[in-house]
């Protein structure tokens, strides 16, 4: 029987199921720390709290795994990644789902962290490179419509489960290992990336060597600047992006929102995500990267003032925030990057380029991550913690707008050529 070729949006759909698998994780935590809290660990400070968080595929377990899972995807292709992340992805599931102690509950939030660092990357790499160059955004954009979608999800389930306590926050991790491995079938019939086989030499040559690779990415300096720019805009802009997703809940209920109305109201601002990803889609391949990007950048700052200067019990606050947040999101920095970490690098580093990325975004959300929640049980946390990252947003405005790249419909191939002044796919990294 002739093997299946899987192609054109349903390839994209089934890559992108990797975002919402990494943001329905991320919910999933967010909306069980407190059970996990009173069963393992009562009478935390927000160390244990944090550890976990920090660990988890909200920080450093997904940046261990991205800077893992991004050289190997140039090495050897990105359907390798494929074959096995959505398996380890299974396996941490299953442990945090029949989690006894603390050890085990900890040992499950990294390996599925390990699991979502090396499979997102992969993911924008891999639709980029068969997308076509006039709907390569919508393409793309495909995986942050996926990654919106599991909050939205995530928050109504944990609001359907929260009579259940516990049990309902392991039945939310177990809906998340049967959609991997769903997900892990259907994607076998992936075929690798043609831009990948060429870049190595055809089908039948030796991958590239991960050194030769990573020592030309760092060679060239147009590289060494796309790094710079792209971890500055997504670090920035994930550093109040992740305590959004995570601690949110936390935010809600010292507010007044007992959990049940925080889950829900969760919920309703992750709709209006899932409706400004939908919108950004549409108009991402026409309306201007640098207007759109600006756009987005300025509502989530607007967001957070009004979260952090908004009174601090009205249920207006909570609205304003969760309805402006929810619309920068469509045109978010995470968006924008997804679509122009591929096209600034060439193929034979595009994936590895992205893995270093995502490592230092996850790397600073983990930091973030282990003070975050001790600040916020301060007097005037939520103030304090508010001011630093409506700085970082700011930074990320300027950054962005200023130097955004010329992408804009143009094929990878032109983009190589006008970046490098030749084709650097061809190049010899094969050891």
């Amino acid at each position: 029987m002739a093997k299946r070729e899987i192609t054109g949006w349903k390839a994209t759909i089934l890559v992108s199921m990797s975002n919402y698998i990494d943001s329905g994780s991320i919910i999933a935590i967010a909306t069980s720390l407190a059970f996990w809290k009173t069963a393992y660990f009562p009478g935390d400070d927000g160390t244990i709290t944090g550890l976990l968080a920090a660990f988890s595929s909200n920080a450093f377990g997904a940046a261990i795994g991205a800077l893992i899972g991004g050289p190997l995807c140039d090495k050897y292709g990105r359907k390798f990644i494929y074959t096995y992340d959505l398996l380890v992805y299974a396996l941490g599931g299953a442990i945090i789902v029949f989690a006894a102690n603390l050890p085990m509950l900890f040992i499950g939030f990294v390996i599925t962290g390990l699991a979502v660092g090396a499979s997102v990357p992969a993911g924008w790499t891999y639709i980029a490179e068969f997308a076509p160059t006039k709907s390569r955004g919508r393409h793309i954009a495909t995986t942050q419509l996926a990654w919106s979608f599991g909050p939205f999800i995530g928050f109504g389930l944990a609001a359907a489960l929260t009579p259940l306590g516990l049990l309902g926050s392991r039945l939310i991790f177990a809906h998340l290992v049967i959609i991997s491995l769903v997900t892990w079938y259907l994607r076998r019939d992936l075929n690798e990336s043609e831009a990948w086989q060429e870049a190595k030499g055809g089908a039948n040559a030796r991958p590239p060597s991960t050194f030769e690779s990573m020592k030309e990415l760092f060679s060239r300096r147009v590289n060494v600047t796309a790094l710079l720019f792209l971890a500055s805009i997504y670090t920035f802009w994930n550093l109040a992006a992740s305590q959004n997703g995570i601690f949110l809940p936390t935010i809600l209920n010292s507010m007044g929102f007992n959990t049940l109305q925080s889950d829900l109201f969760s919920m309703l601002s992750w709709g209006f995500v899932i409706i400004s990803t939908g919108i950004f889609m549409l108009v991402v391949d026409r309306v201007p990267y640098r207007l759109h990007f600006i756009f987005g950048a300025g509502l989530a700052i607007i967001a957070w003032v009004v979260l952090v200067f908004g009174p601090s019990t009205a249920a207006a606050t909570a609205f304003g925030y969760a309805i402006i947040w929810g619309l920068s999101a469509g045109p978010s920095a995470q968006a924008f990057y997804s679509i122009w970490s591929p096209e600034l690098f060439a193929t034979p580093y595009r994936s590895g380029a992205q893995g270093i990325v995502f490592f230092v975004v996850r790397l600073a959300s983990g930091l973030i991550s282990l003070i975050f929640p001790i600040i916020l049980a301060k007097q005037n946390g939520l103030l304090i913690d508010g001011l630093i990252l409506i700085g970082f947003l700011v930074a990320a405005l300027l950054i962005g707008g200023i130097w955004t790249p010329k992408t804009q419909g143009k094929s990878l191939e032109d983009i190589e050529i006008e970046r490098y002044g030749e084709r650097v796919t061809n190049v010899d990294v094969r050891s």
